[in-house]
């Protein structure tokens, strides 16, 4: 009867992927909630450090190979460590629940399921990457770091498969893929900008300390998740566009 309830309660789950995050975390943040309800086809996680984004997203990563069997779930990080360290929390969340689908191989780099899904994290190289294809769901983790190379070749993967596709960073300068998507990937992207100050973890005392001995634009990116210019640029970005104008008469017009 115990199993047949907890196998009831499993099924349950599918539906309702706040329920299933609340299984595993002792409270949701709002915008975790919202994200979790969302379901969004794409998402871009413009997030301060230690907020949870990577946490929410391995919880995504977990319910979606857990539930829709033969899912090919690719996680990518700049780095190796940056990897393992996702790929220990799909593993700690899993464990968590009791392995409620049994698993073939645990890995550091990888799960997979008796149900043919596959959770697979990997450094950020794009050869790295070619040799997947229709992946359901894709992860890029701490996207302002990684090659816009490799953006660009996860791009065409999900001309089939039309998955899930999430950026998550804090911000890093002005230039990229990540900040231009956001800025001009329009309303394809669900946006979502969080906050260290929206961070219950996160005191205000300690935000007050960081603030008065970091370079202002090193705050404003790592704790108040702003695209700002790094130290090493001449101009500032308002005033570069403030200073652009329509009303001149090109030097060379295309016509001529």
């Amino acid at each position: 009867m115990r199993e047949l309830a907890e196998a009831l309660e499993f099924q349950l789950l599918k539906h309702d992927r706040v329920v299933f995050a609340e299984r595993l975390l002792p409270s949701l943040d709002d915008w975790q909630r919202e994200l979790l309800e969302s379901n969004p086809k794409r998402a871009l996680l413009a997030c301060a450090r230690q907020v949870g984004k990577s946490t929410v997203c391995a919880i995504v990563a977990l319910h979606r190979a857990l539930y829709f069997p033969g899912s090919l779930v690719l996680a990518v990080s700049p780095t190796l460590r940056q990897s393992a360290e996702l790929t220990s929390k799909v593993n700690a969340f899993y464990r968590g629940l009791g392995k409620p689908v049994p698993a073939e191989t645990e890995r550091k780099l990888s799960l997979e399921l008796s149900n043919g899904s596959r959770i697979i994290t990997l450094p950020g190289d794009a050869d790295n990457v070619r040799g997947f294809s229709a992946p359901s769901l894709v992860l890029l983790d701490e996207a302002a770091f990684v090659p816009d190379e490799m953006y660009f070749a996860l791009k065409p993967m999900m001309s089939v498969s039309s998955g899930a596709l999430y950026l998550l960073s804090s911000p890093h300068g002005r230039a990229g893929a990540f900040y231009e998507e956001w800025e001009n990937g329009g309303d394809a992207w669900e946006r979502y900008r969080i906050t260290a100050a929206e961070c219950p973890r996160i005191s205000e005392e300690y935000l007050a300390s960081e603030k008065a001995a970091l370079p202002w634009w090193i705050f404003q990116q790592e704790y108040m998740a702003e695209f700002t210019e790094t130290q090493d640029s001449l101009f500032r970005y308002e005033d570069v566009m403030k200073s652009i104008r329509s009303d001149v008469t090109p030097l060379f017009p295309e016509d001529a």
